[in-house]
């Protein structure tokens, strides 16, 4: 099923990363491009994307003798004793006046003791490095920041191993006058500000904000606790975290960089460290690129999954909800042959299958005040609550790291583009498990996205390795919207040999999405293999449209290059408003049990060339792969609704396995495209029995078949080779039960004109195959 795209957001050139990592003094990178051209008859449009694969944390920070500094002496220090509402203060440099302390030169500062209501100042008009030392110092100012770094070159807190240490401000705060809006934060600077050391802070933000730094703000080291009644930790121009244990519990945002008018400015870097947000809005949230090189991210967002509102579907004639494919999304995923239950899937009330929150978001923080990202059947966006995982105004690049997310909102989420290199990802989202406006790459990594509304979604989704298991209430892999790009990019677009290659998944530093269009009929498909369906719309053989009659494809695209990914879909398995190609890796899809949903749709071609296919659900919209594919594939439909976890097991003339598989859910079509599948093959399609081989995510290997039942023997005629119960038949282009094109009438396949061989099906059971 499609989900209506309004696409607002702002999108940023090649220059934008480029400039950020030049300025950064980054290493010089090569490019390359991963994704090829998609061509249409007549105005081609050209899509052609390189991807950022290799920026990282050390590509975009870098920590001077400051901000690692953590040593001190007493004898070149200024002590600062705080007690109640005055301070003591030993040396030179600050000065104590009604109730707080003013620092007005560079130096060590180390401070001890409680402060009750007072404000550590620092004001160095020479724009010296201050060096904030907290010695156990407790600091809570009434009605302003706790502490305040109104002037200096450079702030540097230190966290003194072994001692605890806390910041925090009241719920009112008193100005000089109505125009004065900061400070706003328990600590607040105007400086660049970094932390280090070992010790403990905990910062409390009654007013707004729990830290702010108007430039750079980096964290080095130590533990920190924030809780805040807005956004938790935010620098302007980058947050940069090296190491450390961060807890965050905001009514806000996590963490966030905001600077929107530079665009070598606005990032989130992290290195590592152990982060526990629980925020209303986003998680963290970069202005413009965020990349993670490692650490363990524990994220709640906006209360969780359990709290994302109901999600409603555009018909296939527009309009929300009822009809084909509208109203609530499938609760019933199935039980996979495994044994293990899959997520718990929301329903029109936010709420599991049981009525029950995923445990994950018993304490969660609801936003106080938000509508989620719902689809409409207009095109009105209304202003909503962001309550994203990871997201970046740019591009999320995650390099590494171990993340348990369970987001109200896109669990990760991109304006542009999204590239996983690595990681380990346990998932739970109240929309799309990863999102990207642009390209979503994925080069690697563990990826289990348990419960999401669309698993995958992207102009253009690529995967060239990697594990990844979706469970989706709707789409599980959605390529959707078309790429767009400013016309300096449009320029510097080139088109690719060869539309099926794989990625390099080493190389560059810069990201640019282009378009360009030419003139003149320039295809990837063979436009001589083509029928018509009902209204003279030319469509490819192998696979009907996914779309509505007359529906033209996008230039959305699906790569598949390696990997493994394992989808259980409520609506569509792998959906593409424009063409699939896949090359290698291990494809595993639990499709629709409704007829208005296909386990494969897509609007221009499925072109298939190499690695394993298997894809079980409904019929009445069932695709197979294109005729211009170069590796074959079997489609074949049921009279009626096979039950969850009966096998299917095909196997060649010798006895030589091709298949056996346990689908997750109810089903009536099975496509398999194996390298092993020969055009003139001859194979027999049992149902039922038993396997003694291992079982992953349904799909047996090694092992003895037996105790099933012949379903019809059958020769392979073409490439994709239609099969029902009486024999080879033909793909049917007409309307299917959903109303869009695809294969089979109302029958699900039973009432297709048939051609090729037929055989009896009242064969015997108990036939045996050792599987490869």
């Amino acid at each position: 099923m499609k989900k209506k795209i309004i696409t607002g957001s702002k999108l940023w050139s090649v220059a934008m990363i480029t400039a950020m990592v030049t300025a950064c003094s980054a290493p010089a990178a090569t490019s390359s491009t991963a994704n090829a051209a998609v061509s249409t008859t007549g105005t081609t449009k050209t899509v052609s994307v390189s991807e950022q694969t290799s920026v990282k944390y050390a590509d975009l920070v870098t920590m001077d003798a400051d901000d690692t500094n953590v040593s001190w002496s007493a004898t070149d220090s200024t002590t600062i004793k705080l007690n109640g509402t005055t301070a003591s203060i030993t040396g030179s440099g600050a000065k104590a006046a009604n109730g707080s302390v003013t620092i007005s030169a560079a130096g060590t500062y180390v401070l001890s003791g409680k402060l009750t209501d007072g404000q550590i100042v620092v004001n160095v008009a020479d724009k010296g490095t201050v060096h904030l030392v907290l010695n156990g110092a407790t600091i809570n100012d009434n009605d302003s920041a706790a502490i305040y770094i109104q002037k200096a070159g450079k702030a540097i807190i230190t966290l003194e191993e072994g001692t605890e240490n806390a910041v925090s401000d009241g719920k009112t705060y008193v100005y000089a006058d109505a125009t004065t809006d900061e400070p706003d934060a328990a600590i607040f600077s105007k400086a660049d500000l970094t932390f280090n050391g070992t010790g403990k802070l905990t910062v409390t933000g009654n007013y707004n904000e729990g830290i702010t730094s108007k430039d750079d703000l980096k964290i080095v080291s130590g533990t920190i606790n924030v809780k805040s009644a807005d956004d938790g930790i935010k620098g302007k121009d980058m947050v940069a975290i090296q190491a450390g244990t961060i807890t965050i519990d905001s009514e806000g945002d996590g963490i966030k960089s905001t600077n929107d008018t530079d665009t070598t400015k606005g990032f989130v870097a992290i290195a590592g460290g152990t982060f526990n947000i629980q925020s209303g809005s986003d998680g963290i949230q970069a202005e413009t690129a965020l990349v993670t090189d490692g650490g363990t991210f524990n994220i709640v967002t906006g209360g969780g999954s359990a709290n994302a509102p109901e999600k409603v579907e555009e018909g296939p004639f527009g309009g929300g909800g009822g009809g084909w494919g509208g109203g609530t999304p499938p609760t019933d995923m199935g039980t996979p042959p495994d044994g293990e239950p899959p997520a718990d899937m929301p329903s029109n009330n936010g709420t599991n299958a049981t009525g029950a929150a995923p445990s994950s978001s018993t304490n969660a923080k609801a936003p106080a005040d938000s509508t989620a990202d719902a689809d409409t059947s207009t095109t009105t966006e209304e202003e909503t609550t962001s309550a994203k995982a990871l997201k970046a105004g740019v591009d999320l690049t995650v390099n590494g790291g171990t993340y348990t997310i369970d987001s109200m909102d896109d669990s990760l989420h991109s304006n542009n583009n999204v590239i996983v290199n690595d990681g380990k990802f346990s998932i739970e989202s109240g929309d799309d498990g990863i999102h990207a406006d642009q390209a979503l790459t994925i080069n690697g990594g563990t990826i289990t996205i348990a419960k999401s509304y669309e698993g995958l979604e992207g102009a253009i989704i690529t995967l060239n390795d990697g594990d990844v298991d979706v469970t989706a209430s709707d789409d599980g892999v959605n390529a959707s919207g078309d790429i767009t790009a400013t016309d300096a990019d449009a320029d510097a677009a080139t088109t690719a040999d060869d539309s099926t290659k794989a990625a390099d998944t080493d190389t560059t530093a810069v990201s640019n999405t282009s378009v360009t269009e030419t003139t003149g009929t320039t295809s990837t498909t063979d436009q001589s293999n083509q029928s018509t369906d009902a209204n003279s719309n030319a469509r490819p053989q192998g696979g009907g449209p996914g779309g509505m009659p007359g529906e033209s494809a996008s230039n959305s695209e699906l790569h598949i290059n390696g990997g493994s990914l394992t989808v259980n879909a409520g609506g569509d398995g792998l959906d593409s408003n424009g063409s699939i190609y896949m090359t290698d890796g291990t494809v595993i899809v639990n499709g629709p049990t409704d007829n208005g949903n296909g386990p494969l749709d897509y609007d221009g071609t499925f072109e298939m060339s190499g690695g394993y296919l298997v894809a079980a659900g409904s019929s009445g919209m069932a695709q197979g792969t294109s005729d211009t594919s170069t590796q074959n594939t079997i489609v074949m439909t049921y009279p009626e609704t096979q039950k969850a976890g009966t096998l299917v097991h095909v196997q060649d003339s010798e006895g030589n396995n091709i298949l056996t598989f346990a689908p997750a859910k109810d089903y009536q079509s099975v496509v398999v495209s194996s390298p092993d599948l020969k055009k003139d093959g001859s194979y027999v399609i049992y149902s039922g029995g038993t396997s003694t081989g291992k079982a992953v995510d349904g799909l047996y290997t090694d092992g003895t078949y037996s105790g099933g039942t012949k379903v019809v023997a059958f020769q392979s005629t073409s490439n994709v080779t239609w099969v029902n119960e009486s024999g080879v038949t033909t793909a049917n282009t007409g309307m299917g039960p959903g109303g869009g094109g695809g294969q089979g009438g109302f029958g699900g396949g039973r009432n297709r004109p048939q051609s090729g061989t037929t055989t009896d099906t009242t064969g015997t059971t108990g036939t045996t195959d050792t599987a490869k």
